[in-house]
């Protein structure tokens, strides 16, 4: 079993929420800016892509594993945009507040909102590992046109959970951990790394 994985991200929100769902396991968690890792580029077009180029980049520096989360947001009636670019969606420098204000104004008075966050979850135990372990996850809803909640981040205000009638931002973060799309992706591969200790 690893007893140290470097997180593949800058992002406090997201470090906060993988954190807390890996707390159960006895692993050091490092996030990458204490060790003062470069930002890795993301020029890919699928979260795929760019989570896997994150992992082995972070274990490239450190020698350590890595777990990079690469997740966004899909909006149906925008065939599936802001996605991969939904942290830069408007433009640098990266801000929610812009990104949340781009997206209701594309939107506008747009009546089919249904929309999704999707989440994968790579984690490589070195550099050039040729098996990482792979694991994905998605969260169904819909796109206010108001804010609704203070917590979280990103699209949360914005995002209402179809199943909770709560925006993202109202839900406690115990809750969001476990119906997320990040909660749903490292469940699964929690289960991989179980499975893994006992072969």
């Amino acid at each position: 079993m690893l007893s140290k994985l470097v997180i593949a991200s800058g992002n406090k929100g997201k470090l906060r929420e993988i954190q807390h769902l890996l707390s159960p396991l006895n692993i050091e968690i490092i996030p990458q800016s204490v060790l003062n890792i470069p930002e890795c580029e993301e020029p890919y077009f699928t979260f795929l892509e760019n989570a896997l180029a994150k992992a082995r980049h972070a274990s490239k520096y450190t020698g350590l594993p890595a777990l990079a989360d690469d997740s966004g947001l899909c909006v149906d009636a925008l065939q599936g945009s802001p996605g991969v670019l939904s942290a830069r969606y408007a433009g640098e420098p990266k801000s929610d507040e812009r990104n949340n204000q781009k997206l209701l104004e594309v939107l506008g008075t747009e009546e089919n909102r249904h929309a999704h966050f999707y989440c994968v979850m790579v984690l490589v135990r070195h550099e050039l590992d040729p098996e990482p372990l792979i694991a994905e996850g998605r969260w169904a809803g819909e796109i206010l046109t108001e804010y609704r909640g203070n917590d979280g981040f990103g699209y949360d205000p914005l995002f209402l959970d179809a199943k909770t009638g709560k925006t993202v931002a109202e839900l406690p973060l115990d809750i969001k951990s476990r119906i997320s799309h990040r909660g749903h992706a490292m469940t699964k591969l929690l289960l991989q790394l179980e499975r893994l200790a006992h072969e």
